[in-house]
């Protein structure tokens, strides 16, 4: 997909917004209810990234530009060691994009397809990882509410990482949330009843951990829930299915999940202090887990990309505007109107125009200098105060 490399190193202004012709396109590797996925490199730095992109009259049309401005709006102010992290966000006439950490030993999902049975080991250490980045989004009031292995993406030792803020809700001074939104087999039973009085909060992520974890020991998940189950069928299993454990499991992490998959909220484990508490993981060195000094015992394979080949296939063959021919089609576009956009219903260029003027440009490495900028400053400042403190105490004062 990607053009020829050329062995010149192309120079940008370092002030010049992040835009679409700094990149290099690799290949296509996901697809998602908001956009696709492709691996890229930054032509200045060659440090390699993936790219989210979303067409814009598509989101219009749809109904998520509110969606993606909000994911938006939440991972502009987050980095964590255990979530998948936005470097750049900017916008050409058709897309939106975003620029993320590219993990590439694939997501949890596409290991379960595989046929992947994780070690209850592997299994411990993920739950702490997530429960370190749980505790994180709580600190900045953020529920996920879609935490599933689908979301969960592996970088190449085999930490977790959690990706897709596209439904998470922002909590305001604690007040919980009533809109409800989620994956159905991983959503808390709160989220479900009493109807018409639906209230939760942070609990539901702790919750969808726990479906996960058993999830990835077992190869099933604990409840027959699909994402096509009716509510009040939904309601009925939680009524009345009892959650069944392999002998082989240990008790201690049986008791774990126990605590993950209390169907009150009130007695769930769901802040990160609960676990550290809890004796299966009163050896866990937290500080060496947060800085991914705790080794995987799987490590997903080096070598290949661990997702579906097709979602290049479908990039080359089926996709009506493909990424890599973008620069010749606007080109072509802008020299056949004369203008870059194109003519289209007045309603729906009124919403486009929204979206062109709303979106959230957004550059980490821009800010990362000015900080590192600031801080050398800061630094120097305080260098000439302690010099001239210093000349001040040596004055002699004459008889």
């Amino acid at each position: 997909m990607g053009a020829n490399n050329s062995s010149k190193t192309p120079v940008f202004d370092e002030n010049e917004d992040v835009n679409f012709n700094h990149f290099e396109i690799l290949r296509a590797i996901g697809k998602g209810s908001f956009g696709k996925v492709c691996i890229v490199q930054k032509k200045d730095t060659k440090k390699m990234y993936a790219m989210k992109y979303m067409n814009k009259q598509k989101c219009v049309e749809r109904n998520e530009v509110r969606n993606v401005f909000k994911e938006l709006h939440i991972m502009q102010g987050l980095e964590h060691p255990f979530l998948v992290n936005l470097w750049y966000s900017f916008q050409d006439e058709e897309d939106m994009f975003m620029v993320v950490d590219l993990l590439l030993g694939g997501d949890l999902r596409y290991h379960l397809q595989q046929n992947m049975l994780f070690s209850e080991d592997s299994v411990k250490l993920f739950i702490c990882e997530l429960a370190l980045a749980l505790d994180y989004l709580k600190s900045r009031h953020i529920i996920h509410r879609d935490i599933k292995p689908d979301n969960i993406l592996l970088d190449e030792q085999g930490h977790v990482h959690i990706t897709d803020f596209n439904i998470a809700a922002l909590m305001s001074n604690d007040t919980k949330i009533t809109s409800v939104a989620g994956t159905k087999p991983y959503m808390a039973p709160e989220m479900f009843f009493p109807r018409g009085h639906i209230s939760y909060s942070y609990a539901v992520d702790w919750w969808s951990l726990g479906i996960t974890a058993y999830e990835l020991l077992k190869g099933r998940r604990p409840y027959h829930i699909h994402s096509s189950s009716a509510a009040n069928d939904i309601i009925q299993v939680f009524h009345t299915a009892t959650v069944t454990y392999p002998s082989s499991w240990s008790l201690e992490m049986v008791s774990l999940l126990h605590k993950f998959l209390e169907p009150n909220p009130e007695d769930r484990f769901c802040q990160l202090s609960d676990i550290q508490d809890f004796p299966y993981l009163a050896d866990v060195n937290w500080d060496a887990a947060l800085h991914k000094q705790l080794l995987p015992e799987f490590t997903p394979t080096k070598g290949r990309l661990n997702c579906d080949p097709t979602f290049e296939l479908e990039e080359m063959i089926l996709e009506s505007k493909p990424l890599h021919k973008k620069k010749k089609r606007l080109a072509k576009k802008v020299k056949g109107t004369g203008k870059g956009n194109a003519t289209q219903n007045g309603h729906l260029q009124q919403h486009l125009d929204t979206v062109e003027k709303d979106f959230m440009v957004f550059n980490r490495e821009k800010l990362r200098r000015e900080h590192n900028e600031m801080q050398e400053q800061l630094t120097v400042a305080q260098s000439k105060d302690e010099e001239e403190d210093g000349r001040n105490n040596n004055l002699v004062v004459q008889p």
